[in-house]
């Protein structure tokens, strides 16, 4: 009878035991799962926090853009003063040479963009960073103070906004010893050979804003104009800045450019040596823009960037500076322009998606 009343105090200490141990095991797990669950809580609240101060906080705004825009003579570092001052953010300009190298850089960056800001895509260009996804629309604060019909360039759907505007037009040099041409084909005449200076379309805006106008005027017989125009070439600089810098040392009498340019050397004393020329058979257009890079963290002050870019106060410094028409219109333009910076009364168009196949076709002339 001992025997049996010791076996059952046994089994009953032995089920307190395991009903302790059982308990405290449920407790431990209880406890844990509620610790890994506070912690997660807390980590990602952190997290979120340490990403709205960041948006909330951020000081700097990188900026692609070409390499005349940010040069010394340029807008861009007056303009990135003005806009500190105005709100504390510093602006990070990247300098990718031109508009064709902005849109290159921006596409090889898709997956892990760099930028914040794309400044320099122009009308001809646009419509391949609306293929390849690249910016987020954004319809700026003051858009209606804008030059009308400008948006409608880049396609209406304000993945760029437009801050400044001129046609391409042949600069001429009026010291030369040749005559002034009245036409592109007069280009091709022997009177011009080895004395015109363009840029690389496939690298520059001006250059294939040149390539454009060709279309636009020839049509498809723009390669055999092209062939003819060959000899008349004295070089293709990859950029405007250095094939505008080659004309201006005398180097030919004849550059591509923009009718806004020679309103420069107005402006400064030089005197109206050179000329931007008007053909009666039209002229095309570029239309210059900025957007936001798609993926940026910094989207709310690239946006009061574009907001600012188009304000007076910014597009002050365009006429002056960039030597474009800007595209604000309340921008009063200052005498030089009224002189030296004529406006075509012809605009051309064309089909930009047919321009890369025409580049193409273009540099195989050039090489051959």
């Amino acid at each position: 009878r001992m025997q049996k009343e010791n076996l059952f105090l046994n089994t009953i200490k032995t089920d307190l035991i395991l009903k302790k141990k059982n308990n405290f095991l449920f407790m431990e797990n209880k406890m844990k799962k509620s610790f890994f669950i506070f912690t997660a809580l807390f980590l990602l609240t952190l997290s979120f926090m340490s990403c709205s101060k960041k948006e909330e906080t951020s000081k700097e705004l990188v900026v692609y853009t070409y390499d005349s825009f940010i040069s010394e003579w340029g807008p861009g570092p007056e303009i990135a003063k003005r806009f500190e001052d105005k709100t504390g953010v510093s602006i990070t300009w990247v300098n990718c040479g031109d508009g064709a190298q902005i849109l290159s850089t921006a596409l090889s960056e898709k997956n892990n963009p760099q930028s914040d800001v794309l400044l320099g895509l122009d009308n001809n260009l646009s419509y391949k960073a609306r293929e390849a996804g690249l910016l987020v629309p954004y319809k700026p604060e003051g858009r209606e103070n804008l030059v009308s019909g400008l948006e409608e360039a880049f396609g209406g759907d304000w993945i760029l906004t437009p801050f400044d505007y001129s046609h391409f037009a042949m600069i001429y040099d009026t010291e030369a010893s040749v005559k002034a041409p009245e036409s592109l084909s007069d280009l091709i005449n022997k009177d011009y050979e080895g004395k015109v200076i363009l840029m690389d379309p496939r690298t520059s805006t001006p250059g294939l804003g040149f390539a454009a106008w060709t279309v636009a005027v020839f049509g498809d017989n723009y390669k055999n104009y092209w062939k003819d125009l060959k000899k008349s070439i004295l070089t293709m600089s990859p950029g405007w800045s250095s094939g505008y810098g080659l004309f201006t040392k005398g180097e030919a009498p004849l550059c591509s450019s923009y009718t806004t340019s020679p309103a420069y050397h107005v402006e400064y004393g030089e005197g109206d040596r050179f000329q931007a020329i008007v053909f009666a058979e039209g002229h095309v257009q570029q239309v210059e823009g900025v957007g936001i890079t798609k993926g940026t963290k910094n989207e709310k002050t690239a946006k009061a960037f574009i907001d600012f870019l188009i304000s007076e106060e910014a597009q002050n410094v365009i006429p002056l500076t960039q030597w474009m028409f800007p595209a604000n219109k309340e921008v009063v333009l200052p005498e030089s322009y009224k002189k030296a910076a004529p406006v075509p009364e012809k605009t051309l168009s064309y089909d930009v998606t047919k321009l890369d196949e025409a580049v193409s076709e273009i540099m195989k002339i050039i090489s051959e």
